[in-house]
């Protein structure tokens, strides 16, 4: 399993990646893709809209079912990855770079101390 030390994780499979700025690139990790299988639709928010954090932000649709993304962090919404419109394999082939979901502006950068590290993540996975 593939879990970059550069990026934060949430309890619920995302990864986070500090852009600098306010700004955070989040995405669904290599262990969460590896689970739902091959993913064929992801349906993401809109550029300018506010997103909470723990609360469904998209969902993404596999071969094998439908499951919600959850925001890790609350902001608005300034960028999204479109190619996945026409690419969702993107995400099962690389998560964490053409596979990434959004960039969010952060409005509560509590949310960002509540992230797990790498190797927190990793033996919570590791667990289940």
């Amino acid at each position: 399993m593939n879990l970059p030390q550069n990026l934060r994780y949430s309890d619920e499979h995302e990864w986070v990646k500090d852009e600098g700025a306010e700004k955070v690139r989040i995405g669904i990790t290599d262990f969460a893709q590896s689970e739902l299988g091959d993913i064929v639709f992801v349906e993401l928010p809109e550029v300018g809209d506010d997103i909470t954090a723990n609360e469904p932000f998209g969902s993404v649709e596999s071969v094998k079912t439908v499951s919600e993304l959850y925001a890790p962090v609350s902001g608005k919404v300034v960028e999204v990855n479109g190619e996945l419109e026409d690419s969702p394999e993107n995400v099962n082939e690389s998560p964490y770079e053409s596979g990434w979901m959004v960039v969010v502006e952060v409005s509560d950068h509590a949310d960002m101390e509540k992230l797990l590290s790498a190797e927190k993540y990793g033996a919570m996975v590791a667990g289940e």
